[in-house]
């Protein structure tokens, strides 16, 4: 399948001279979960930032469809309506006082109709678990609704594929499920969602594809049961084992649970624990 959106060999020199990606390749393919693994400065905002077209190739081609991606007006017009970016930083997003105005941006310049855009902007802001605080201003907001509503403003573009730069980060744990039932819930409509995040037993347990890279380079890529067992390219991009994979591979050659299945969380674990048949030892002898 070709990818919808991918990077072939491509380097990004900085203006000081410092490398942000040396000869990267990778491909998303359409409709998946994937996640990107890396240490700090290995190169993921780089990444995402190019796969949105906010940074071009120093060497190397940016493909959508397969094709070389034409960055003139009219084709950036289209990639950054395909393909929203979402920063860690709300605050390098957000720019208008109200939250409705600041969803409605992107819509708008669009060309939209006002009628399409409200509709858009509502429909964004449920998806978020934000509706009704469209009137509310943006510098009374939390943290983590900061971040809902510059996802609700990549949502209202419709887009085909979802960047997010370490989503996760500040995020309390409740509100770290709300955004992962966020996610499900835009994968299941068919959004491909390419997320950076430092939490492998996260991108081990919600991941359809992993992608670890290290110093600028995507060093290994595939289905995420595939890439978590690549132990030299695990340490290379400064992680370690699935705790998952790590206690059900112990259990495994103990001999207590099969070693063919491959369950994505401790959770999982434990519930095949909880299904073996339960044995009684008879009471001891005297």
């Amino acid at each position: 399948m070709t990818p919808l959106l991918s990077l072939d060999a491509v380097d990004h020199v900085f203006a000081d001279g410092s490398h942000g990606l040396r000869g990267c390749s990778l491909g998303l393919e359409r409709g998946l979960r994937h996640a990107l693994l890396g240490a700090n400065g290995a190169g993921k905002t780089t990444l995402l930032q190019h796969l949105n077209g906010l940074l071009r190739p120093s060497a190397g081609t940016l493909r959508r469809d397969g094709q070389p991606f034409d960055y003139s007006r009219a084709g950036m017009a289209e990639l950054r309506r395909r393909v929203g970016l979402v920063f860690q930083n709300p605050d390098r997003q957000l720019f208008s006082a109200q939250v409705e105005e600041d969803v409605s941006f992107g819509p708008l310049n669009l060309g939209l109709d006002t009628g399409t855009v409200r509709a858009r902007v509502a429909s964004a802001l449920e998806a978020v678990g934000l509706q009704g605080q469209g009137g509310r201003a943006v510098h009374h907001l939390s943290f983590g609704q900061k971040k809902r509503v510059c996802i609700a403003g990549v949502l209202a573009m419709e887009p085909e594929v979802l960047l997010l730069d370490e989503p996760m980060a500040g995020l309390d744990a409740a509100m770290q499920v709300e955004l992962e039932a966020l996610l499900d819930r835009l994968a299941a409509r068919g959004v491909t969602v390419l997320l950076s995040t430092h939490d492998v037993d996260f991108a081990y347990r919600w991941a359809d594809r992993i992608h670890l890279m290290a110093a600028g380079s995507c060093i290994a890529s595939g289905p995420a049961y595939q890439v978590v067992r690549q132990q030299d390219a695990l340490r290379a991009a400064g992680q370690r084992t699935p705790s998952a994979l790590a206690l059900h591979t112990l259990l495994a050659e103990r001999g207590v649970l099969a070693g063919d299945h491959h369950p994505r969380s401790v959770e999982a674990v434990l519930d095949a624990l909880r299904a073996l048949p339960t044995i009684h030892s008879g009471a001891p002898s005297t």
